[in-house]
């Protein structure tokens, strides 16, 4: 086990690890590196710097206030290697599974908009019929309502026209009536009234005398 104090590089002490874990431990053998926490950024970087090589991370834990420390795990080469190669296939797999979601979702996001597309347009398509099938019933009703109201009005006045005609008609005929009445009454010979007899008074007879 070695022990290593790179609080003096403060920030840049990542270089320094790297060349210290390979030249100054040997293969299973652990390294203690003590740095400087900083802003603690340093703390997951450290750990990620240290899986980067693909070495084994033990630990990672505070030493005091404003220090910490890691403790490492050497790596052989060919592990690292293969370690290292199965990175770079997991991560190829990731991105395939990552990129073949995305196909996934980008169809179903396509399927569902076109969807959702036919979907309105039917709608719409539903609606315009709707209305013009209401538009139609309407313009029916008001022609039906116009035309009833016109046969109505010509039937009326059919109806007034046939009452005067008869009316005028009656009042021809009792027109005619009277004129024939009065022509007939001045052409019919007037009747002499019978005069009246005034019985005459007879002179009182004489007495003879005795």
């Amino acid at each position: 086990m070695q022990r290593y104090d790179l609080r003096h590089l403060h920030d840049n002490f990542y270089d320094r690890m790297e060349e210290l874990i390979e030249s100054g431990l040997k293969v299973g053998e652990v390294g203690i590196f003590l740095f400087e926490v900083g802003d603690y950024s340093h703390i997951q970087k450290s750990a990620d710097f240290i899986r980067g090589l693909q070495h084994d991370l033990m630990n990672s834990l505070k030493f005091n206030e404003v220090d910490w420390t890691i403790v490492v795990k050497k790596v052989s080469d060919e592990e690292r290697a293969k370690r290292k190669d199965d990175a770079i296939k997991a991560a190829k797999l990731a991105e395939e599974k990552r990129i073949e979601a995305e196909r996934i979702a980008k169809e179903k996001a396509e399927a569902k908009a076109k969807a959702d597309a036919e979907k309105k347009a039917k709608e719409e398509a539903e609606k315009a019929e709707a209305e013009a099938k209401a538009k139609e019933e309407a313009e029916k009703a008001e022609a039906e309502a116009k035309a009833k109201e016109e046969a109505e009005k010509a039937e009326a006045e059919a109806k007034a026209k046939e009452d005067a005609e008869k009316k005028a008609i009656a009042e021809a005929e009792a027109k005619a009536d009277a004129e024939a009445k009065e022509t007939a009454s001045k052409k019919a010979p007037t009747k002499k009234a019978p005069a009246k007899k005034i019985p005459l008074k007879k002179a009182p007879a004489k007495k003879k005398g005795k």
